[in-house]
């Protein structure tokens, strides 16, 4: 089934994931299936974070897919061609060259966060079944919590007031293109296009591992999902093995 033949659209709900995943293993969201709250009141971010959004202010939705064409053991495709599918939304809508993809899969405007995803899956074996794509983007808030200091909305941008629900519609276009790419065994020119938007790509950044700081230079992502840095040796990491000191 295309992506969005059913546009849900919930009042106030604790987290998209877990309103999409109940409705998946009850047998309720075929692939495709898009569920947008204006309200959600416990959502969650990467690495067991919380994702702050006010109410009505922002694109908040979950969708169900069902990528039995990939390897569970080959999930960054997917990631990959979601985070440049929200990034192929952002860049209708602000200056040219001013937006990014932060690794692993957040979306960036200049040094600020603008959106995150949250790809969560359910396996069976080495099948992959069903991944629920939780996606936040910042449209229309302009206050943010105090501990988070970098956030960004596309109203800051670019000045205006978006309608928070055509604009996720219009992203699940935007979601299609890049999955039916992905489908189409182009997951090499998704990761080409990825590593050009790589945020830092190429410009020195520090990161923390453990208790140590270190000062790198950003080189690209691999297949699998691995960030590739050099400074005086050539360094690789795995999703969550590194926090960016911004």
């Amino acid at each position: 089934m295309p992506i969005c033949h059913a546009f849900i659209e919930l009042k106030s709900v604790d987290s998209t994931n877990n309103y999409a995943m109940a409705k998946v293993h009850a047998g309720m969201a075929p692939e495709g299936t898009i569920f947008f709250a204006y309200e959600q009141w416990a959502g969650k971010g990467q690495r067991g974070k919380s994702w702050s959004s006010l109410p009505g202010e922002n694109i908040i939705i979950s969708a169900v897919l069902e990528p039995v064409f990939l390897s569970v053991t080959r999930q960054f495709p997917l990631s990959a061609c979601v985070a440049l599918a929200c990034h192929d939304l952002y860049s209708r809508y602000v200056p040219s060259g001013q937006s990014s993809i932060k690794w692993p899969n957040d979306l960036y405007w200049r040094d600020r966060k603008a959106g995150g995803i949250l790809i969560e899956s359910i396996c069976k074996g080495n099948d992959w079944l069903f991944a629920i794509v939780g996606i936040g983007i910042n449209i229309n808030q302009v206050q943010f919590p105090d501990n988070i200091k970098n956030a960004i909305s596309l109203k800051q941008i670019i000045g205006k007031t978006m309608k928070t629900d055509e604009l996720a519609k219009e992203l699940c276009g935007f979601i299609e293109k890049r999955y039916d790419e992905l489908k189409e065994q182009k997951a090499d020119q998704l990761l080409n296009r990825y590593n050009q938007l790589l945020y830092k790509r190429n410009q020195p950044v520090k990161l923390k591992k453990g208790n140590i700081i270190f000062e790198t230079t950003v080189k690209e992502v691999t297949s699998q999902g691995q960030l590739l840095t050099f400074d005086a040796i050539e360094r690789s990491f795995g999703f969550g093995e590194v926090e960016w000191i911004m």
